[in-house]
């Protein structure tokens, strides 16, 4: 929960957010407080809430900040490498945290909340990339991997590479997916045989391929929904 604005007596005011984080807990600091207490200084003319104050509202809103670059971050005044390099690892680690707790609630079972939970991360994506899901004998993630990365035309896929994958985690079940920069989802004639291959491989290892998700632009084809599996 945050406190921000809560807290307004005339002594905690006049702390600096870093030595209000300690007083009074992360919780009690406002959005721009956060940012500020990471990069600690400001600039001439300019302190660090003044500074994340302009950084945020540059980007829109918090969710803004995630599209800075090191490079967009230290193009602004005030902010160096070392301090843009701490920004995107922060930032890095919150969309890691985010996701690991909405994987825990994912229901691998259904198709629409896997390729929503792996859109954005291959939608925009320039290269082909295949990742294979791995999941236990209750469809729970077990973990995934990017197995090939291709040009921007087609990877290279190892059904051998997959099975052997599959087996060192002790997979029961498991789900492609790969992205077609084009934006297009549409699956090509190496896709659909692709499919086929590793479909009957896994009838023989007795891994069960649950679904080949192609992703493209805000929309993906499901072999599974399409009564190709």
């Amino acid at each position: 929960m945050v406190y921000e604005n809560i807290i307004t007596d005339e002594g905690t005011q006049k702390l600096r957010p870093y030595e209000k984080c300690l007083e009074y807990g992360a919780g009690a600091l406002s959005n721009a407080e956060l940012l500020a207490a990471i990069i600690r200084t400001g600039t001439r003319g300019m302190n660090s809430v003044e500074l994340s104050e302009k950084i945020i509202s540059n980007v829109g809103d918090l969710n803004g900040l995630h599209e800075l670059s090191v490079a967009d971050l230290t193009a602004i005044k005030g902010i160096g490498k070392a301090k843009a390099v701490q920004i995107c690892c922060i930032l890095e680690l919150s969309r890691r945290i985010s996701k690991q707790k909405a994987r825990e609630k994912l229901d691998f079972s259904n198709v629409s909340t896997i390729a929503e939970y792996y859109m954005e991360d291959m939608r925009h994506l320039e290269k082909e990339h295949l990742v294979l899901v791995m999941l236990d004998t209750r469809c729970r993630l077990i973990k995934d991997k990017v197995i090939s990365v291709g040009t921007s035309t087609g990877s290279m896929i190892s059904v051998r590479e997959i099975f052997k994958e599959a087996i060192d985690n002790r997979a029961v079940f498991i789900v492609l997916l790969h992205n077609h920069p084009s934006g297009n989802p549409a699956p090509s004639r190496e896709d659909m045989k692709v499919t086929r291959n590793v479909l009957e491989a896994g009838r023989i290892v007795g891994i069960e391929l649950v679904d080949h998700i192609v992703i493209g632009d805000n929309s993906y084809f499901s072999f599974k929904q399409m009564q190709y599996i």
